[in-house]
């Protein structure tokens, strides 16, 4: 069975910096890619980035594009988001999500369908 769990968060002042971690576990993640996804109070879940498992092409959502790199350490089934410049507008449970299918397009993930999900990690920016 896929677990995924979350690490990372906290409550941080605009401008801090954070590093999420998400560690995988229950099988192979050889072809999988993966990526994070974010739930602000009173909106639905939406895509943040993913990363496929040769770790090129990360893709990202316009809004963290530049603040948030993904990266992802295969040795150690581990998926990271440093994010960066962090704003209020940040301010969301983070959750990491692994493709049920491998060798997956990078960019198919952003659908939300079709993932392993993490319980997720609380990050809190006050201005």
């Amino acid at each position: 069975q896929v677990q995924l769990v979350e690490s990372g968060g906290g409550l941080v002042q605009a401008g801090d910096s954070l590093r999420l971690s998400c560690a995988a576990s229950g099988r192979t993640f050889v072809g999988y890619t993966m990526g994070w996804f974010r739930q602000a109070p009173g909106k639905e879940r939406e895509f943040v980035a993913a990363i496929r498992w040769s770790g090129g092409s990360p893709y990202y959502a316009d809004s963290v594009q530049g603040r948030f790199p993904i990266s992802r350490d295969n040795a150690k089934n581990t998926v990271y988001l440093q994010m960066n410049g962090l704003k209020p507008a940040d301010t969301a449970v983070y959750y990491c999500a692994c493709d049920r299918a491998r060798w997956g397009a990078v960019a198919a993930i952003a659908a939300g369908t079709g993932l392993y999900w993490g319980t997720g990690t609380l990050v809190t920016v006050s201005s």
